[in-house]
Formats: C-alpha cells, structure tokens, sequence
C-alpha cells in the first residue's frame, strides 16, 4: 500500500497540541475557493513553477518539449531551471516509509506533548493508508487528522478510533451556500460532526472566516447553535489568508472568487459569547 504526500512540515504549533510535524496527503474532493494549498487538490503529482525571478529562459518548457512534443512542465523541468524555481508535488511512499521518516523526531515532539497530524489535502480521502500511518504510530506519539470531514460515515467511524485528536473543520451551515463555495453540500460533514461529538474523541472545532461569505451574522449564529447543540463549547477561527491565490500562478492556474479577498472578516465575538463558546483566534 502507499499513499501521496504533497509536504511534510516541522515544527508546527497550530496543528493540534504541542510542537508537531504536519503530514499533507494530496487529494480533496471539495474545491474551495479560498484554499491556499492548490497543489493538495489534485490526487495526481503536478510540477509547479514560482514566477518570482523567473528569467524566461524557458528551459523548463524545453525539457518538456523533448519529452511530449509539445511545451510544458516535466519532471525534467526541475533540474534545469538555473534559479530551482521548478519543483514536483507529489511523492508515493508507503506507511513504514513514512514511520521511518517521523520516528527520528517522534522523541523531540513528545518532549512537548505534540506528536503528528495528518492533513491536507483531505486525509480521509486516503483513508486506508491513513488508517495504517496512524496503527503504526500507536503508542509512539499523539496522532491527530486535520479534516473537512467530508467523506462516508462508514469511512469516518473507521478512522476515528486510531486518532488521539481531531481538528474538524466547519466552513458554512447553509448547505446551498456550502456547495456554491466548495462545490458540495455539508450534510456528509454535519453528519460526522455529530458522529465525532458523540464519541468521546478529544477534539476541536475549526473554522476559517471568509469575508462576506462565513462571517455573517447567519451563518456565525448558525454554527454557534449547532455547537451548543451538541454540548461543544470551544473553536478556533483561522483569518483568511490574504495570500491564498499566490500558489495559483505556480499551477498556471486562475484564482476564481467572488468575495472580497482584501475585506477583513468579522469574528461577531458577542455571539459566541451569547452561547457560551470560547473562542480562540489563531
């Protein structure tokens, strides 16, 4: 069995407790607009090219045009760029290869109460490679998924018991303005929220404000109810990340929205406080 990486990140702090390395699995079904991981879309290696000091030597595309005919970004684009602005997103590797890899630093994030999360991407989306990674790590580290919770229930009932700690994402309530900005409606993710509530699963509760789409007044008191619903008095809001669209340019794709990328999202504390939800702001 393997599984795709697109990253592999040290020394992370928001990813659950303690100090921890992120491992990002490639591929996600949702299409958010405001994703700023593009490369973890895709289930498919792809080449990515910065154009930030590109010298238009094209040599990149050259090495294409050998290959296939035609110009383009080939694996061997990367090792002729003279300003290594060419790179590769995707790597197969199976769960030993992987442990091999994080067991060297598994004694330095003890140390700290962290450990490993597994992200993306949507890691569900490998569920059965993710499932080995996590049995491999019991007992090693903590081991916590990062996730949009958007799969079967079946799939999530099978991946949550191998998870110390989950980070579950809650983006938008109204399941019409969910598929608009994601591509799919929501009743998936509630659906295994309630499931991840239930279980006695040490968890929390993300949500990423987008302006003019998330942070409305609606929707934050929306999400407020469906916590207090389920006895969850805790989330963490991620601020939009005003550079979202940089990695577009280097998929030579368009970063298409329709809401305010510049506007500051509104946080509307009071009503967390009317329910009684602490709210931290990364």
């Amino acid at each position: 069995m393997k599984g795709k990486l697109f990253s592999i990140e040290e020394f992370s702090t928001f990813d659950g407790p303690g100090v921890r390395i992120t491992v990002f699995l490639k591929g996600c079904p949702l299409r958010c607009m405001w994703c700023h991981n593009p490369e973890g879309q895709s289930f498919s290696n792809e080449i990515l090219r910065s154009p930030n000091g590109c010298l238009q030597c094209n040599a990149c595309l050259i090495a294409g045009k050998k290959k296939t005919g035609v110009p383009c970004l080939v694996e061997e684009s990367i090792a002729v760029c003279p300003r290594n602005l060419v790179r590769g997103s995707g790597e197969d590797i199976t769960p030993e290869e992987l442990l091999s890899v994080l067991e060297k630093k598994l004694n330095m994030l003890n140390s700290t109460g962290g450990g490993v999360t597994f992200s993306g991407g949507e890691p569900l989306a490998q569920h059965e490679f993710l499932i080995s990674c996590l049995q491999l790590l019991k007992s090693k580290t903590n081991r916590a998924i990062q996730t949009s919770g958007f799969c079967d229930s079946d799939i999530f009932k099978s991946v949550i018991p191998d998870c110390d700690y989950v980070l579950y994402d809650l983006k938008i309530m109204n399941p019409k303005l969910h598929k608009k900005y994601t591509g799919f409606t929501n009743e998936k993710i509630l659906e295994n929220y309630k499931i991840l509530a239930g279980s006695g699963k040490d968890f929390i509760t993300r949500m990423p404000l987008i302006p003019n789409v998330n942070d409305t007044v609606e929707n934050i008191t929306q999400t407020a109810e469906f916590l207090s619903r389920h006895n969850v008095n805790k989330i963490e809001l991620l601020p939009y990340n005003k550079a979202a669209g940089a990695k577009y340019k280097m998929l030579d794709r368009k970063y298409e929205i329709d809401f305010d990328a510049s506007a500051t999202p509104n946080r509307h504390m009071e009503i967390f406080d009317k329910y009684k939800i602490e709210v931290n702001v990364l």
